[in-house]
């Protein structure tokens, strides 16, 4: 399929789920044009795989070989790292956080932005470190990086230094829920404990 055709996405998109409906977020998940193929223990991983390229026979679907791996036990996915043990945040988006100068202007702080939006849910409560940028944003307010901001992109940088791996919850451990509830700002977080 022509990507470049105004509804070419969503076209493959729709055709994607309607293809692995029944195998999509258990050992198969799609997304464009990539297509992700896991199992939970290594010994099952060829019977996924053949489920797949037998439900990719059937609706006539080629791959391209060069662009296909197997048996990776970790690779980028939409721009996040997946291992075995969950989901990490790819270092070099966080070396490009660490690495910026403070904003100068709206611009770079919607920028910045962007980025804390593209990695929140590694952040814990992202908005409420944020809070001191808001009121930058507004209309008719002019931009004045204050020592409030610098400590909240202090702040930032620094819980970066250590991101969470985001792990899927395991059947029959107990989940743990915080809440953090602050004059500005609600977050919540859904943990499991691990060794």
């Amino acid at each position: 399929m022509p990507f470049g055709l105004k509804n070419a996405g969503a076209t493959y998109q729709r055709a994607m789920h309607k293809i692995f409906d029944d195998m999509l977020h258990k050992n198969v998940d799609c997304y464009v044009d990539d297509l992700v193929v896991k199992s939970r223990k290594r010994e099952d991983h060829l019977q996924d795989l053949r489920m797949v390229f037998d439900r990719l026979k059937r609706y006539q679907l080629k791959m391209n070989p060069l662009k296909c791996a197997f048996g990776v036990t970790s690779s980028k996915f939409l721009r996040f790292i997946v291992r075995h043990r969950g989901i990490e945040v790819d270092q070099s988006k966080i070396t490009t956080i660490r690495d910026m100068l403070e904003p100068r202007n709206l611009q770079e702080l919607r920028s910045l932005q962007g980025r804390f939006a593209f990695i929140r849910r590694f952040i814990s409560n992202l908005v409420g470190r944020c809070q001191p940028f808001n009121r930058l944003i507004k209309k008719d307010v002019p931009f004045v990086w204050d020592e409030a901001c610098h400590n909240a992109f202090e702040s930032i940088k620094r819980y970066l230094a250590n991101p969470p791996i985001l792990g899927a919850p395991m059947a029959g451990k107990p989940l743990i829920l915080y809440i953090i509830a602050q004059e500005c700002s609600l977050g919540t977080l859904l943990e499991k404990e691990n060794e």
